[in-house]
């Protein structure tokens, strides 16, 4: 990978399953870092006890891993700061239909 926005899109394949929209689009990315052999993520999701935790992080450790030819994939759950929809980008807002 050449740069942070190249792997943002590829982490763009990442939906969240609930709610059909991608995990940059809808701001749950909050830093990514391109090392020699690794990728580091910060990330967050939509609730603390989202159930498809493990679903959506295991979807970016395997699309990183599969399209980067990186051998390791770090990912760091946070909450803090706290997502709110306001993350979102235009297309999240327009296609979930928030206001």
């Amino acid at each position: 990978m050449e740069n942070n926005e190249q792997i943002l899109n590829v982490l763009r394949q990442v939906y969240d399953p609930e709610l059909g929209v991608n995990i940059v689009d809808l701001g749950l990315i909050y830093d990514v870092r391109e090392e020699p052999e690794k990728i580091y993520v910060q990330m967050t999701l939509t609730t603390p006890g989202c159930p498809l935790h493990d679903t959506i992080i295991g979807g970016v450790r395997t699309i990183l891993l599969d399209q980067t030819g990186k051998s390791e994939v770090e990912v760091d759950v946070v909450w803090e700061p706290q997502w709110t929809p306001e993350r979102m980008s235009k297309a999240a807002k327009d296609y979930l239909a928030y206001f």
